[in-house]
């Protein structure tokens, strides 16, 4: 009968008595020898990759696009070098795993209520530890009741933050793509709005989006896109996909791409050199 011997800082090793190896691999079976031959070590795990943690929530529509965020999810693994999950974490406001998720996706098509105060610090607390929350209203009007009812969130929320249009000059607009209208299926605002963490701007904490990014993205398990996108036809369906791409390099890296502005100068002082003697 084949053994398995391991000795400390070697591979593990196949014996059996008066065998060869390749004999003692016959002996295995070939699945078996396959598996422990071809034993790969992952060092980097599933829980490991980026996902976005949707939030779920009682008394409205929570997940009015429930195939939007998996595609945004694999078009950021297939453009960027972003590990991500097949499938976005859904979490509550209460869960142990929320400050897992450096990015939070509020969605809903009509009215919900406003959490409690202790879920509201929780969230509050998530995003003064640099987590980032964006917030897609799949109504397709202003006004609605999902409009309002984020605007009370926000308002409970950060009551000395409120939205604001996001400048077009913020680095969340290039911070992957440049992107000069932040559309989705729809077309509601030509604009971000978002609250900031100082009053000098700073870093924004809450973008909402009042143009249905989900549904733009949300393509069905046969390929086909679930939503027509207007008035500007898939055109506008492929600059939605580069806003979502944006938020999410956003929420992993910030205000970095801001220094790019510095570049220009920095090549032309790399040209120059002391004059001859």
């Amino acid at each position: 009968m084949a053994r398995v011997c391991c000795q400390s800082g070697r591979e593990p090793t196949l014996s059996a008595p008066g065998k060869t190896r390749r004999e003692a691999l016959a002996l295995l079976g070939g699945a078996g020898a396959l598996a422990l031959l071809g034993r790969r070590a992952d060092a980097m795990g599933e829980r490991t990759r980026f996902t976005i943690g949707q939030l779920s929530y009682a008394g409205g529509n929570w997940n009015p696009r429930p195939n939007g965020l998996r595609r945004l999810l694999w078009e950021i693994d297939k453009r960027t070098s972003i590990d991500t999950r097949a499938e976005p974490a859904v979490l509550r406001l209460d869960d142990k795993a929320l400050f897992a998720s450096p990015m939070l996706w509020l969605a809903g098509d009509r009215a919900f209520p406003l959490p409690g105060e202790a879920d509201l610090a929780r969230l509050r607390r998530h995003l003064g530890l640099g987590g980032f929350m964006v917030i897609d209203s799949a109504e397709a009007r202003e006004g609605g009741g999902f409009d309002k009812s984020a605007r009370e969130l926000m308002a409970a929320l950060l009551p000395r933050r409120p939205l604001t249009r996001l400048p077009e000059s913020h680095v969340l607009y290039k911070s992957f793509y440049l992107v000069p209208t932040p559309v989705g299926r729809v077309l509601v605002q030509p604009y971000l709005e978002a609250a900031f963490e100082d009053d000098g701007g700073g870093r924004a904490l809450v973008v909402y989006s009042q143009n249905d990014l989900g549904g733009a993205w949300a393509r069905d398990n046969f390929g086909r896109w679930e939503h027509e996108v207007y008035p500007g036809g898939e055109p506008q369906r492929e600059h939605s996909f580069r806003v979502g791409i944006n938020l999410v390099m956003y929420a992993l890296c910030q205000d970095y791409k801001a220094d790019q502005v510095h570049v220009p100068f920095l090549l032309k002082r790399r040209k120059w050199r002391p004059d001859s003697p």
